[in-house]
């Protein structure tokens, strides 16, 4: 698929529903038409980022497979998107990335799309999605341990800062996976670069397993 990001945007403005919406469909009916195979929706950018960069590990290009990896930007409305790449939709496979909280939001947009009923999270795993504990975050400090993350810190030159937080009246007391959290999500876009950052640090056999099982899905 050579527009993935184009895509991306058509596909967002045809899920928003506004006065565009039918123009979008349009587009992102052509540009799936380019050899797209599979979408893999996840909740944010990092989510994508990280997806995103444990393929290029593995040496994959997603893009030359026809596999697009699409932003939700939350999960609420992840049934309307499951809509859009269903059969009677752009007939795409589909396959998904969630956090434990936002558990619900995907189970329930899969039932109401006739993928199944009751499901249970080994069910939800069985059609391609994989849920995160608690969050993707988590999942990648917990596998390369906090030591080991703050080595990737100092590699992105942000460990001084990261102490200058721990010392804040809110964060002390807290565990040091707690405060790597919530120090990932306190700037624009550092959830993000650290997503990417965390999975080119882990050895490949450390890969968590909700992103690795999505990966190979």
């Amino acid at each position: 698929m050579r527009e993935p990001d184009r895509f991306r945007v058509a596909v967002g403005r045809w899920a928003a529903g506004g006065t565009d919406s039918a123009a979008a469909a349009t587009v992102a009916r052509e540009l799936a038409g380019d050899g797209l195979s599979t979408v893999v929706l996840v909740e944010g950018v990092s989510d994508q980022s990280a997806v995103e960069a444990l393929a290029a590990r593995r040496n994959r290009d997603l893009a030359d497979e026809g596999v697009c990896v699409l932003s939700l930007g939350g999960a609420m409305g992840v049934g309307r998107f499951l809509r859009i790449f269903g059969a009677t939709g752009l007939a795409v496979n589909v396959r998904g990335l969630c956090d434990e909280a936002e558990e619900g939001y995907f189970r329930r947009g899969l039932e109401q799309t006739g993928l199944g009923t009751g499901l249970t999270r080994s069910a939800m795993e069985a059609l391609g999605f994989y849920v995160c504990v608690a969050d993707l975050e988590d999942e990648l400090i917990r596998a390369l341990g906090t030591s080991g993350v703050e080595r990737v810190l100092a590699a992105e030159q942000d460990l001084a800062r990261f102490r200058v937080f721990q010392n804040q009246p809110a964060q002390r007391g807290r565990a040091v996976d707690r405060q790597l959290r919530r120090f990932m999500g306190t700037t624009s876009g550092r959830k993000a670069r650290y997503a990417r950052a965390l999975v080119r640090a882990l050895d490949l056999d450390q890969v968590p397993r909700p992103l690795d099982h999505l990966l190979a899905s």
